[in-house]
């Protein structure tokens, strides 16, 4: 399909080829039409699916039908981060570029001045974080009493940084009769709940979660105990490379630890979480992007919506349980045709996922054992949401076998690399496999 099947406007086709969009991704494809007929719509898509278009641009065009402009709010786009924000923002402001619609994103942490100015001045499309839209509405800045379309994005994410309770708040302040739009890249129980109670016999489209990794990226893999990852990071980052480096930890606890390892070793690093306000947020991006700060390390979520050109180095501290979250961690790096590298640190936790892993990519990764770290001695465990091996009937860590090795003068070395990883069921009463 092509976007010019999709039945655009004239401003917005324009605008789209200049953008050097020929064809539509599945949501995209998927979700125009019915947004532009004014239907509700359930999206589960992850960031680098294409989903701000999907929402963007039939927004734009069911908006510019209407030729009398009184300078109310029609749309609103609910996300959860200022940096997610203002990237909505810049992607309507260029879908947009050929129509008369006003658009402003608006977001804590700086002062209000220019913000209400601009929304004195009419807007039409407003992106809004939830904190400075509460704010707003609370000093009689804004009404939403206009509205006709309701975007919420990213909801999972919302849920995260603890800020339902603001969003619920919002939606009651919402006229009933209206066009609701709700993505999330996962739908939990409560995210389901809220979908359900919002949604007005929605359009469904969930997409098909990315598998193939890039041809241009090397990717690697280090066998090493638990307790030697930190230094096995300080390391490499001394010792193998010296450009800058994205980091993913599993917990948002995680991704301070390593941070404050990585400053303690004299390596300028910062981490990016949602505990992390929006202004450090911000500042610890625009710290990497500028080369300020050599290693940003994030979590999934604060991860998504990263863009960051010509970046040469990833690497997991820990690999998700999400066989998919591998393929989009990595993918911040190899962009556009240019070369990229993945390392990942594997202990006895991560190894059922690295088999997860290489089954959802159809390769196995190459082991790289040329390191002071490096382990033959790793069977697999499973964690629990803490990062923490479960026994068998969930009993945590402090009952587990030490740690150290295993094979007590009986077990063979591996014969190959790629043997050591120790997918089989040991002979291990407390071995658990992940289902």
């Amino acid at each position: 399909m092509n976007f010019t099947d999709l039945n655009l406007i004239e401003p917005i086709a324009k605008a789209i080829q200049e953008q050097g969009y020929t064809n539509p991704t599945p949501i995209q494809e998927r979700s125009i039409p019915d947004i532009l007929q004014g239907r509700d719509f359930l999206g589960c898509a992850q960031t680098g699916t294409g989903k701000t278009a999907a929402f963007s641009i039939p927004i734009l065009q069911n908006l510019s039908k209407n030729k009398i402009s009184n300078n109310h709010i029609k749309a609103l786009i609910l996300t959860p981060t200022r940096e997610l924000a203002i990237q909505i923002e810049e992607n309507i402001n260029a879908y947009g570029k050929y129509l008369p619609l006003k658009q402003l994103v608006i977001f804590g942490g700086v002062k209000q001045g220019n913000q209400e100015a601009a929304l004195k001045r009419g807007v039409d499309i407003l992106v809004a974080t939830p904190g400075r839209l509460l704010d707003f509405i609370a000093q009689g800045i804004i009404s939403l009493r206009n509205l006709e379309i309701f975007v919420l994005d990213e909801a999972d994410r919302m849920l995260d940084m603890g800020f339902v309770h603001d969003v619920k708040r919002i939606i009651k302040l919402l006229p009933q009769k209206r066009q609701t739009l709700f993505f999330s890249a996962t739908m939990p129980g409560e995210i389901q709940k809220l979908a359900n109670s919002i949604l007005n016999n929605p359009v469904k489209v969930e997409v098909t979660p990315v598998s193939s990794t890039a041809d241009t990226i090397k990717q690697s893999v280090y066998f090493v105990e638990r307790e030697n990852k930190l230094n096995l990071l300080s390391h490499i980052l001394k010792n193998d490379i010296a450009d800058s480096v994205l980091v993913f930890a599993r917990t948002k606890h995680g991704a301070d630890k390593i941070a404050r390892k990585l400053q303690k070793d004299n390596i300028s690093a910062e981490a990016i979480h949602g505990n992390k306000s929006q202004n450090a947020r911000q500042n610890a991006l625009n710290n990497f992007k500028s080369g300020k700060t050599r290693v940003l390390v994030a979590t999934d979520i604060a991860a998504r919506g990263i863009d960051i050109d010509e970046l040469k180095f990833v690497i997991n501290f820990e690999l998700s349980d999400v066989s998919e979250t591998y393929v989009h961690r990595i993918g911040r790096t190899g962009r556009a045709g240019s070369e990229g590298t993945s390392i990942s640190f594997v202990d006895s936790l991560d190894l059922l996922n690295l088999k997860n892993t290489e089954k959802l990519i159809g390769k196995k990764i190459p082991v790289i054992k040329d390191h002071p770290f490096h382990t033959d001695d790793l069977v697999a465990e499973k964690r629990d949401s803490n990062n923490k091996p479960v026994r068998a009937g969930g009993e945590q860590g402090a009952k587990q076998p030490p740690r150290g090795p295993r094979n007590n003068g009986n077990k063979k070395k591996p014969s190959s690399p790629t043997a050591s990883v120790g997918f089989k069921k040991p002979k291990n009463k407390n071995f658990t496999r992940k289902k």
